[in-house]
């Protein structure tokens, strides 16, 4: 009966383990997020060639806007560039984050196998050294 309920202790925490890596996989973002990312990388790309591309033809055009300083759009581009190579490390940071669980919980696991083989290796040569005295 011991063994049972080690077996069951063991099994609930692999379940529990098991919802952990789930609801982290959701945090950082599953397949759900996929289609909003690559709307969000759709629109900064469009606005960034569209600044790029209206102050170029403003230039070379000659247009002369009052209201609008020369290099204004030009800025608002690389500040846009910069908030998503921003944007870019923050999910990157999040990803080591996942990977660094995932590899510290597989170290825990074999810590684990490793303190349990030393177990049984101890009763095996305990039930031989016990054998050899009958």
């Amino acid at each position: 009966m011991d063994e049972m309920d080690v077996l069951r202790e063991e099994l609930e925490h692999y379940k529990a383990q098991k919802d952990k890596i789930r609801d982290v996989v959701g945090q950082i973002g599953g397949a759900t997020s996929h289609r909003r990312v690559t709307m969000i990388n759709i629109g900064f790309l469009i606005v960034v060639v569209s600044a790029f591309m209206f102050d170029l033809l403003r230039h070379v055009m000659g247009w002369k806007i009052p209201v609008l300083p020369p290099l204004l759009l030009l800025e608002v581009a690389v500040l846009l560039v910069s908030l998503k190579i921003i944007w870019m490390i923050h999910k990157q940071s999040k990803v080591d984050h996942f990977q660094f669980w995932i590899l510290n919980s597989i170290e825990f696991q074999m810590n684990m196998l490793t303190r349990r083989i030393a177990e049984m290796t101890n009763i095996i040569s305990d039930m031989k050294k016990t054998e050899e005295r009958k």
